[in-house]
């Protein structure tokens, strides 16, 4: 589902977008919900989705809601971005949305500290549902923030190592790589150069590439981001210095950055059928379980296969794990509808048909245990590996922050910044990130 994923760039627009919220608290997210749900009325349901299949799948899943709750209509309005939604959630009126759903993940810590979504424990409460038990508990952790619960999953993604299986057998490669140390062996065995560039690249590990992100490799080293106090404390985290290690060797002995750079830039479309790694630019790729349907869908003249992301060599027992996101879901502070609001939530988000018809409808991992448990979910080996990614123990997401995701860009920034040579010195540079980060933290509040 191409209007999930996250590049750097959206992010960056969805961090800016969400600091209108820091300008004005937009109300109490408390439930504060006195209507009738048995009432007639309309609820307004905005969401972000765009491609013909997406808002299908969706509208298929409203459709059954206002099957089993016949005093209740939906209007759905898609393809909102979250400066739309952000700018809804501050001003209100009368076409402002009761539910929301946003594909941002890292901004849930700016959605509860600002108040812009519903607090939902009592609507919880209320209905006899506990998040770590209804939730995969790593998703259920990502929806909420210093203990208030504003968002709830639906759907999931995880990422995981997508490779060429024709290229691994003409380089006699047997099977994945598991260890970061035969990965970079294996990089390089698949790599081909052709003049001053790539006939093939075994893996782009740019954080310009698709997917290569800071914080999507940070899930496989276990980098911890904040203190226990909310400050940043990269500079103290040896994981942190090992990806940042890790990586800058890596694109230094594929042919340093400006190489890399250059053929990052003969890259097709990330959404479209020339995608590096449908036109076999790249033998291996990081990615999400959508990008199986995708290259399905692309008709590859070869076979690919997909396993989990390989982990630092002294992290071999946490084989398995990876970095997870997915789309949430809330009620706006401002709806007056808030009751029958909850009963759209409650059932796109924890209803079984539901949730497993939607993940099958657009190839995204569910996010409720029975949903990930039904025999009705996609039994497609590729797919099933990132079902196995999300279940693992260790995977997980970036934490909440006041500010977003504002600490992530900080960091992908700073990782640009020491990959290509502009800054040497990582443990400076890895302090003024902390600082950095802290400021935007208490500007944000």
């Amino acid at each position: 589902m191409p209007g999930i994923r996250r590049t750097t760039a959206v992010a960056l627009a969805a961090t800016v977008s969400t600091a209108l919220l820091a300008t004005a608290c937009t109300g109490s997210n408390d439930s504060g919900a006195n209507d009738d749900p048995n009432a007639q009325t309309t609820l307004t349901f905005w969401h972000g989705w765009s491609a013909p299949s997406e808002v299908e799948a969706i509208e298929a899943n409203i459709k059954a809601f206002e099957a089993k709750h016949t005093n209740i209509k939906v209007k759905v309005v898609k393809g909102i971005t979250d400066d739309k939604l952000n700018q809804a959630l501050r001003t209100g009126g009368s076409n402002a949305p009761d539910v929301v759903s946003s594909f941002t993940t890292d901004n849930v810590g700016r959605f509860c500290s600002s108040k812009a979504l519903t607090d939902l424990k009592p609507f919880l409460e209320k209905s006899g549902i506990e998040p770590e038990k209804t939730f995969l508990p790593q998703m259920a952790k990502y929806t909420e923030h210093d203990g208030t619960r504003c968002t709830v999953p639906l759907l999931g993604d995880a990422y995981g190592l997508y490779y060429n299986k024709d290229a691994f057998e003409k380089a006699g490669i047997k099977a994945p790589p598991k260890t970061l140390s035969e990965f970079d062996a294996v990089v390089k065995k698949l790599t081909r150069t052709k003049g001053d560039g790539f006939e093939q690249l075994g893996f782009m590990p740019l954080y310009g590439g698709y997917e290569t992100t800071v914080e999507h490799y940070a899930g496989n080293f276990g980098v911890t981001y904040l203190d226990g106090n909310g400050k940043s404390n990269t500079a103290q985290d040896p994981a942190v210095k090992a990806l940042f290690a890790w990586q800058k060797k890596l694109v230094d002995d594929l042919g340093g950055f400006q190489k890399l750079n250059r053929f990052r830039t003969s890259f097709g479309d990330e959404w479209g059928p020339k995608h590096p790694l449908h036109t076999g630019q790249v033998a291996m790729q990081l990615d999400g379980e959508w990008r199986g349907k995708m290259a399905s869908d692309a008709k590859l003249p070869f076979e690919i296969g997909a396993a989990p992301f390989p982990v630092p060599d002294r992290q071999i027992a946490d084989y398995g794990k990876g970095y997870l996101s997915g789309t949430i879901l809330g009620i706006a502070s401002n709806s007056p509808k808030k009751n029958a609001a909850w009963e759209l939530v409650k059932y796109l988000s924890t209803d079984t048909d539901a949730v497993v018809s939607f993940a099958n409808a657009i190839h995204n991992v569910p996010s409720t245990v029975d949903a990930l448990n039904s025999p009705k979910l996609n039994n497609d080996p590729l797919y099933r590996t990132f079902v196995d990614i999300a279940q693992h123990p260790k995977s997980s997401h970036a934490p909440s922050s006041v500010n977003g995701g504002a600490f992530l860009l900080t960091l992908q920034d700073n990782g640009l910044a020491y990959e290509k040579g502009a800054e040497k010195d990582l443990d400076a540079l890895l302090k003024k990130n902390d600082e950095q980060v802290d400021k935007d933290n208490e500007q944000a509040g």
